[in-house]
């Protein structure tokens, strides 16, 4: 089978007319992000806020303008809120962390998955963010910096030890084609990491710098829960691209979020918007549905401050059962329901990150 290029869907592209500009989505530079590996392909059509929610018929008109090519399996498209950035000049895909080092050289974009709390599922949305990323085409790295309670061992189905060639960088470990690097690869699963802030803030370090990461489009961190010495290590030493809050819908959680994203806020990182977990549940056996810890407010939080809203996710218990499992529902159930709303927020983060240039552009941090 012959393998789908970008130009065949930019060309597929060129088809779908925005009817009131009158010229095609292509030429109006109004697609990102975009990503074609091997049969499937990601990306995302920019617009106005005020228009988005009168342009999902252009959206599926893309997605099958693209379907209609050869060789083309699955196709993701996503309306993303178009917002001007500030010029900037070009720099290096890793940007160098204080001192003028790149602390993770050869990793274009790092994304932190943060809450203001914990429960909120930050880990499972982490893990299945990453595996959207890689199922959308990247290449994706995972980081568990929960030193206290890491999970992506479980979650990821890993075990063993990182080996290391030089006794100095570590080789990170790997499944599902991602890389992962977690402290509870270097400790018992009952261990009690009973450290203080200093020590923490030197593992993460450690964890960057002195793991073989090698070429990553984007590397996603898993923060602790709160507002410590982790989060803000992380946030004023790591050149992070932008960071996602989780929250579930309910007012005291959101409090917690908030706190998360005026943190984010005061070291100048970006907050490229909030999930919210835990949304609603729906019965298995009579398909009912309650909105057990109520619904809507992290789609109302992002409003009022300004953010955008990234996507609900249901409480289901195949979402969590899939997780202890250690196999992911975008893994195990790729064409789920709920493992393509976590491709599509994964489209958005990238193409968030991504920028308006296309394929695997470089990341201008500021």
């Amino acid at each position: 089978m012959a393998q789908v290029t970008e130009t065949q869907v930019l060309d597929a592209l060129r088809t779908v007319i925005d009817s009131d500009r009158q010229a095609d989505i292509v030429s109006l530079n109004m697609i990102s992000g975009l990503v074609v590996k091997d049969s499937n392909v990601g990306f995302s059509i920019e617009v106005d806020p005020k228009r988005g929610p009168q342009l999902e018929p252009m959206r599926q008109a893309a997605e099958k303008a693209v379907q209609g090519i050869p060789g083309v399996t699955s196709v993701t498209a996503v309306l993303t809120a178009h917002r001007e950035a500030p010029a900037a000049p070009s720099k290096p895909a890793a940007a160098p962390a204080a001192g003028g080092k790149a602390l993770v050289p050869g990793v274009r974009a790092i994304v932190a998955v943060a809450s203001g709390k914990g429960g909120v599922g930050k880990s499972t949305t982490s893990v299945n963010l990453a595996l959207g990323l890689k199922a959308n085409g990247l290449r994706v790295g995972l980081l568990d910096a929960d030193i206290y309670g890491p999970s992506m061992p479980r979650m990821m189905a890993i075990t063993g030890k990182p080996a290391s060639a030089d006794g100095k960088t570590l080789q990170p470990m790997e499944n599902y084609g991602i890389k992962v690097m977690s402290m509870g690869f270097l400790v018992a699963e009952d261990t009690p990491m009973i450290w203080r802030g200093p020590m923490v803030q030197s593992a993460l370090q450690q964890m960057l710098r002195d793991v073989a990461w090698g070429e990553l489009d984007i590397l996603v961190v898993d923060m602790p829960p709160g507002t410590g010495d982790a989060q803000l290590t992380m946030a004023q030493q790591v050149p992070l691209a932008g960071a996602v809050i989780v929250s579930t819908p309910q007012d005291i959680a959101l409090l917690d979020a908030r706190k998360g994203l005026n943190m984010f806020r005061r070291v100048d990182v970006p907050v490229l918007g909030i999930v919210e977990n835990m949304s609603y549940f729906c019965c298995p056996n009579c398909g009912h549905r309650t909105d057990i810890f109520s619904h809507g407010g992290a789609r109302r939080e992002a409003e009022a401050l300004g953010m955008d809203f990234l996507g609900e996710i249901p409480l289901d218990i195949a979402i969590r059962e899939t997780s202890d499992d250690g196999q992911p529902i975008v893994m195990s159930r790729p064409d789920s329901e709920h493992a393509k709303v976590y491709r599509e927020i994964a489209a958005r983060v990238w193409s968030k990150v991504a920028g308006p240039q296309r394929g695997t552009p470089k990341i201008v941090i500021e």
